[in-house]
């Protein structure tokens, strides 16, 4: 099967993508996080369909995108704490984990009684959902392990041949997956961080934790409620490793291995200490959502390169800059060195 091609994403290509969802296809379209890989999450065979083009494990839930905030009551158990932190985030890169109703198939939810509903900003996929009259189940639209993809370039390279169709939205906003929570007695707890911030919510007037699996490994035989938490993530084919120190020490260690021929990760204000190949940026080291949209990107780069393995600055963790640190972790394999 090859995808068709739709660039750019015309209202007439959205429409026509909408009825390959009607009919149990899958389609990938743009949302302001990432590129999704979207079919009907009220057809279990459609769902089968979008584990089986990535090659995604059985035990990795999906998100369900929504047209409206309100259209979540047809599908799962809404409260007051719901229905606040739509008025606050939604639309936007936010995913809110709720006890399901029985008209969510069970491989979409990898057998919990939950699932993540979000709905999304951006205006492409909002007419698709909309028009397809149906809720969109959709992980990112890459083969599972690699970087998500933040351009159309990506997820034709990675979903050509096992997509219905590809719609081009151009350059992805954000460039990290969507805040994932779940609701707690007394807040809510991050299970996947994104561009909404423990900061954010916390203005917003709720408590805030993080799941430990935001930066340590989860055990293979954990069940898991979120995507994103389980398993070697956003990785390009050669292996990742984060350097953790003060800066002159690991700028340091990165010439050195620079000058043994691997790959280096850097931020925009490093680059100048290295030489123009094998050498990609992240964004600049104080503003984490200039890293989170180039983040996936940036690993990608690699894969056109010949390095066995890549060395990475350990970016700050505070605000957006958990998310970047999250995805990092993962594509590493949690493979931190300090120094």
């Amino acid at each position: 099967m090859t995808a068709k091609l739709f660039s750019p994403a015309t209202d007439e290509a959205v429409r026509e993508c909408s009825e390959i969802i009607k009919s149990g296809g899958n389609v990938v379209f743009p949302t302001e996080t990432v590129y999704g890989l979207g079919a009907n999450a009220l057809d279990p065979k459609a769902v089968d369909g979008i584990f089986k083009a990535k090659g995604r494990p059985s035990d990795n839930p999906l998100i369900v995108h929504l047209a409206y905030p309100e259209d979540a009551e047809k599908y799962a158990y809404t409260n007051e704490k719901y229905y606040a932190l739509a008025k606050a985030f939604m639309p936007g890169p936010l995913t809110v984990i709720l006890k399901k109703r029985e008209i969510i198939p069970d491989n979409v939810t990898c057998g919990l009684d939950t699932v993540g509903l979000r709905v999304p900003s951006n205006p492409i996929a909002h007419r698709l959902i909309e028009l397809s009259g149906v809720p969109i189940a959709a992980p990112s639209a890459n083969k599972s392990g690699r970087p998500s993809p933040t351009e159309y370039a990506h997820v034709v390279e990675d979903m050509g041949s096992d997509a219905g169709a590809i719609l081009d939205g151009g350059e992805s906003e954000i460039g990290v997956e969507s805040t994932v929570i779940r609701l707690t007695d007394g807040g809510v707890e991050i299970l996947r961080p994104g561009r909404v911030s423990p900061e954010d919510l916390e203005n917003a007037g709720f408590k805030v934790t993080v799941n430990k699996g935001v930066t340590h490994p989860v055990a293979n035989d954990e069940k898991v409620a979120s995507p994103g938490m389980k398993y070697r993530h956003y990785a390009p084919k050669a292996k990742v490793v984060i350097l953790d120190g003060e800066r002159t020490k690991v700028i340091e260690r990165m010439k050195a291995e620079y000058k043994n021929g691997c790959g280096i990760l850097c931020f925009e204000e490093d680059a100048e200490e290295f030489g123009k190949t094998n050498v990609q940026t992240f964004g600049r080291e104080r503003d984490a959502v200039s890293q989170a949209k180039r983040l996936f990107d940036s690993l990608r780069a690699f894969d056109g390169s010949d390095v066995k393995i890549i060395y990475s600055r350990m970016p700050d963790s505070n605000g957006v800059g958990l998310a970047v640190t999250n995805r990092l972790l993962r594509a590493a394999g949690f493979a931190v060195e300090k120094i």
